[in-house]
């Protein structure tokens, strides 16, 4: 049980009794002897939203408007002669050559072996000509959203001689156990070291930089999809449309008389957050909490709801010319299931889902009353 105070009637009946005794004591008490007080809540929370990920143990993150997408780091890397150490190579991406770097190597950091886990983080530059680079991280972990009050600036003593100008901002979580360094993709890179490597890239490769207006047509017909994985199948779902990607917590709070779908709910920075799993709501088989499980967050109809998939894979951009209309297998399949990515390249099918069908209105509904 939580008793709550109402602050307001509280001072004023503390100033009030105040009231008699100090008549003088003008502003805060009014002609009447009454406290006149004054209360201004600001109801807009200042918040970022970062993308945090993992270096040799230590977590880093771009705040969420440098990231451009995550894909997994391809086995082959064109390696550029005399570049600095830090810079691995070139990779194609969607017609386009990007430079890779290592963040391991531009921090110091112990190098390792690449796996099938490491990530590539691709950041904007920034500037009238939106150059990219490619950061390889060995895994992302969450897209994050946090009150500024706990970003604070670089220390001075830290920044003084330029050798950490790449951290812009330290992030303190969880009463100050958790540490984000906040990276700054502008101050990080020599962007003339990298137009280097792309050049000698096109040189090596033989590609040509008349194909530019193709690429700039096929990037104006691509879409951002935010992907993750159920059992064995991939599905995607529109990058605007995820408020924010969360760590599954150890327990939920269960709510009576819930709803059957609803798996509990969590306080997300003390708001109460609906969670359904969503391998149930797919009649698939339960599987066993893990670290790779992510709540994934959206609006649906007006309500804020927590989705539990078995991991977040990356962040892409998907070419219109791959994607095309999903089969229709039953009315409910084709409501939630329009459009499929064919990724024939990388032996991959995408199933993109429409959002708005993942609860209906009665649904939306039963949910709304739990969080009230």
């Amino acid at each position: 049980m939580v008793m709550i105070l109402d602050s307001v009637q509280l001072v004023q009946r503390e100033f009030s009794s105040i009231a008699a005794q100090r008549s003088s004591a003008g502003g805060l008490i009014g002609s009447d002897g009454t406290a006149s007080v004054s209360v201004s809540v600001d109801a807009v929370v200042d918040e970022d939203q970062l993308v945090s990920f993992e270096v040799a143990g230590q977590e880093y993150a771009f705040p969420i408007e440098q990231v451009q997408e995550i894909v997994q780091l391809p086995e082959h890397v064109t390696q550029i002669p005399n570049t600095p150490g830090h810079v691995l190579g070139v990779i194609t991406l969607r017609n386009r050559l990007l430079p890779l770097v290592s963040l391991r190597e531009m921090f110091g950091l112990p190098a390792k072996a690449f796996s099938g886990t490491d990530k590539v983080v691709v950041v904007s530059l920034g500037g009238e000509s939106g150059f990219s680079v490619g950061v390889v991280m060995d895994s992302v972990k969450e897209v994050l959203r946090v009150n500024r009050s706990l970003v604070e600036a670089m220390p001075t003593l830290l920044s003084h001689d330029g050798t950490m100008d790449e951290i812009q901002a330290i992030c303190r979580l969880q009463g100050g156990k958790r540490l984000v360094s906040v990276l700054s993709a502008g101050r990080m890179f020599d962007t003339a070291d990298l137009r280097l490597a792309v050049k000698a890239g096109e040189t090596m490769m033989g590609t040509s930089t008349g194909s530019e207006r193709e690429t700039v047509q096929d990037s104006l017909d691509e879409e951002q999809f935010v992907v993750f994985r159920l059992m064995d199948e991939e599905y995607g779902v529109p990058i605007e449309a995820v408020q924010e990607i969360v760590r599954v917590p150890d327990e939920l709070t269960r709510i009576p008389r819930a709803p059957a779908f609803v798996e509990g709910v969590i306080n997300l920075r003390g708001v109460v957050l609906p969670v359904i799993d969503q391998r149930r709501r797919f009649n698939l088989a339960q599987a066993d909490r893990s670290d790779r499980q992510r709540i994934m967050v959206f609006t649906i109809r007006d309500v804020r709801t927590g989705f539990i998939v078995d991991s977040v894979s990356e962040v892409m951009r998907i070419s219109g010319k791959v994607i095309g209309d999903a089969p229709h297998l039953s009315d409910a399949q084709k409501r939630l299931i329009r459009r499929v990515a064919n990724l024939e390249d990388q032996k991959r099918m995408i199933l993109l889902l429409d959002i708005l069908q993942l609860l209906d209105t009665d649904e939306a509904a039963s949910i709304g009353q739990v969080t009230h």
